[in-house]
């Protein structure tokens, strides 16, 4: 067994559709739903190790685009601005509602 990287379901979400249809299907039941190779196997008719290799390329995939994009990285980022934001904007409801859009 590997380890779950953490990242990865984060990633899933913003860059999902950039992969197949089936490589989304298995890290879904990966992260998503937290089965194990074996169930995956079971469910998919994929090899353990096939599912394996699949999940472990498309994790490499997915941090590539990161590696790329830095989306992920760009998010957490705005996120701190607009944590920090708020905190000055204490009391003022037309900054605090812009704020409260730009999180949507």
């Amino acid at each position: 067994m590997f380890e779950k990287n953490l990242l990865l379901p984060y990633l899933l979400d913003i860059y999902g559709s950039l992969l197949s249809e089936r490589k989304k299907e298995l890290l879904d039941y990966y992260y998503g739903e937290d089965y194990s190779l074996s169930e995956i196997s079971e469910l998919t008719g994929i090899s353990r190790q096939g599912v394996r290799d699949s999940i472990k390329k498309s994790e490499a995939e997915l941090l590539g685009f990161e590696d790329k994009l830095r989306l992920f990285e760009k998010r957490k980022k705005a996120e701190a601005l607009i944590d920090d934001a708020r905190s000055l904007a204490e009391g003022n409801t037309a900054l605090t509602a812009v704020l409260d859009a730009l999180e949507e």
